[in-house]
């Protein structure tokens, strides 16, 4: 007879990462122990405790409205783009109908400032101001020989390619806004023509964010270009 004592039988409980694993590797786990699931509780954010299956259903909810939230974005984003595509039509079809560059000018003046909402806008023209003297629109039309240096501000955006969104140097807003700098927030440079051949639009607004690096560009490449088709004809 063997005089060697046994050892006790020690039961320890699984880890929480041992459990977290079985779990994780056993995901139809609960589908095969439905009472055990309603039998859990979690505790709750507002105090007390839930059950599992109820803590579920308040997770689904929440992505539910997550995802509620984000088809409003996207419906609201689509609506926004809609109006904005119309209002391009619209303009598109004044523009053919102008007879001469001074009508064409002015067409453009106001849609910028009626239907586009904009709180400043500045179309620069690059060439001889004496070759425009006819054409009289307020300080929408300016005409600037493209040497001039009053334009070395922005040599970096007249070298680049694409509209420019943000907050504009000083030196800028003041060139192109002169007595209403200090109310813009933000603007959008768009050039006219390749390379900005033609000239560039510039539209000011006097909320910081409404123009900024991130957003799309789309529109204003679009209104450039419209742009441009239209002053090449004179």
């Amino acid at each position: 007879m063997s005089t060697h004592a046994k050892p006790d039988y020690v039961d320890e409980e699984p880890s929480e990462q041992a459990v977290h694993d079985y779990l994780a590797t056993h995901p139809d786990f609960f589908e095969h122990n439905p009472k055990l699931l309603s039998s859990l509780n979690l505790p709750h954010s507002s105090g007390g405790t839930v059950s599992l299956v109820e803590r579920q259903v308040s997770v689904l909810r929440q992505k539910d409205l997550k995802r509620k939230r984000q088809l409003k974005e996207l419906i609201e984003v689509a609506h926004a783009n809609d109006v904005l595509a119309a209002k391009i039509h619209e303009l598109a079809l004044q523009l053919m109908g102008a007879g001469d560059l001074r009508k064409t000018i002015m067409v453009l003046e106001e849609a910028m400032r009626t239907r586009f909402g904009a709180d400043q806008t500045v179309l620069v023209i690059f060439g001889d101001p004496a070759a425009f003297t006819d054409i009289d629109v307020g300080r929408f039309f300016r005409v600037v020989p493209k040497k001039d240096p009053s334009l070395k501000p922005f040599e970096t955006f007249l070298g680049g390619r694409g509209p420019r969104c943000g907050q504009i140097r000083d030196s800028q807003c003041e060139f192109l806004f002169r007595g209403d700098a200090e109310e813009i927030g933000s603007a959008a440079l768009v050039p006219i023509g390749p390379g900005a051949g033609i000239g560039f639009l510039a539209v000011g607004s006097v909320a910081t964010d409404r123009f900024h690096p991130g957003m799309s560009i789309d529109f204003l490449t679009r209104l450039g270009d419209l742009i441009a088709g239209a002053l090449k004809r004179y």
